[in-house]
């Protein structure tokens, strides 16, 4: 069993690039009348409290969420995204932090329904008390990666697909564009958002080219560095790959990344990615 686990860094600098997307694609999916079908292929335990017993270690969230928590200057997509985290605290203070299953299963429409992957015993059981025994939702104790392409195609053709994992093993970089790639054969026209993290960044670069090379169209990067790459610190950039985005995506994180450059970066020394890869 892995070690990993997403409350290390819940509410980091990472989840609010990485959430305020995820929202921004839902919103903008669910105003279409066919039913969705949505798939998370690493759900972690779907909501984490910063005061409990959870392993939130180092605060990472007072340097992410904490920084735009009572800002009244955030752009639309930030906006969303804040406001969509105080809808689960009381007040002033910041107490929880909604996980990706949160933001999916809070855009279900009766028609819809969601598919969460988990394999860490102990999340897979917190992932299931935060679901609440929701009908539309199927907890799986599985490879997500696998696990998608017998989703896929889904009856309506239409699906969002999140892609999180922890890239604890170094093999998971070339793995995700492989289930991708593969993923994409069975669902071209579904929506794919891949996340990674910026730890050596021959890796990501990789990632990039494989993805071009594929022949997969229109895909757009977005990625949000608070300094500069330092392998020996950890991961100081993350980003997402997206596939099939909404029209309306670049545009958001056009306002949203300049943004949280200035606000999150440290010394003055934040930056990001703003890029279409392959045309549509």
């Amino acid at each position: 069993m892995l070690s990993y686990r997403h409350a290390f860094h819940a509410g980091n600098f990472a989840d609010v690039l990485k959430h305020s997307l995820l929202l921004h694609t839902l919103n903008y999916m669910v105003q279409k009348e066919k039913p969705l079908r949505i798939i998370d292929t690493h759900a972690g335990a779907g909501a984490y409290k910063f005061s409990g017993n959870q392993p939130i270690k180092n605060r990472e969230f007072d340097s992410g969420i904490g920084k735009l928590w009572m800002r009244d200057d955030l752009p639309p997509a930030l906006k969303d995204y804040v406001t969509f985290i105080k809808a689960f605290n009381q007040g002033d203070q910041l107490e929880y932090y909604p996980g990706s299953p949160l933001f999916m299963q809070s855009a279900l429409r009766p028609k819809d329904n969601l598919f969460l992957h988990e394999l860490h015993s102990t999340d897979w059981r917190l992932l299931t008390e935060a679901i609440g025994g929701d009908k539309q939702v199927k907890i799986i104790d599985d490879d997500g990666l696998a696990g998608m392409q017998g989703l896929l195609p889904p009856p309506d053709r239409r699906g969002l697909i999140f892609i999180d994992p922890s890239y604890e093993l170094k093999n998971e970089y070339y793995d995700v564009i492989k289930q991708v790639i593969n993923a994409h054969k069975r669902f071209s026209t579904g929506t794919f958002v891949i996340w990674y993290p910026v730890v050596l960044r021959q890796r990501i670069d990789d990632m990039q080219k494989a993805l071009v090379k594929s022949g997969i169209k229109n895909i757009q990067l977005f990625e949000l560095g608070i300094a500069p790459d330092s392998p020996e610190y950890g991961m100081n950039s993350s980003g997402l790959f997206v596939i099939n985005p909404p029209w309306t995506l670049w545009k958001a994180m056009e306002e949203a990344l300049p943004y949280l450059a200035d606000t999150l970066g440290e010394n003055g020394e934040g930056f990001y990615r703003l890029e279409q890869l392959v045309a549509e």
